[in-house]
């Protein structure tokens, strides 16, 4: 299941790709873009180590790493929201606490493989 959210997530990237260039930080060397591709190969390669049983381990640790390191994303979308509608500042805001049992998820997989 943590293999299917991380792929369909990966794949996302590819095919709706503007949502995702608006969680980099300008401040970031580079394209926002090509941090967006990049971020969907990396999810898309920890959904594979999710998804093998000789690598579930592993990849159970670099997905909950891997949800860590988007958080800074997340906190930057719910800044930039202050001033939008607020069903949208609201999902932004409470994507936040959301991380959390993402990264617990991630490390039960770890712990269970």
């Amino acid at each position: 299941m943590l293999a299917g959210a991380l792929g369909t997530m990966g794949v996302l990237h590819f095919a709706v790709p503007k949502p995702f260039d608006g969680l980099i930080p300008s401040s970031l060397p580079g394209s926002r873009r090509a941090w967006t591709y990049g971020s969907g190969v990396a999810e898309l390669a920890v959904a594979a180590a999710v998804a093998t049983p000789r690598t579930r381990r592993l990849g159970g640790l670099a997905a909950a790493l891997l949800f860590l390191g988007v958080f800074p994303g997340n906190v930057k979308m719910a800044v930039d929201a202050r001033r939008a509608p607020a069903p949208q500042r609201a999902i932004a805001w409470a994507r936040l606490p959301l991380q959390w049992p993402l990264i617990a998820w991630a490390l039960k997989v770890r712990d269970n493989a």
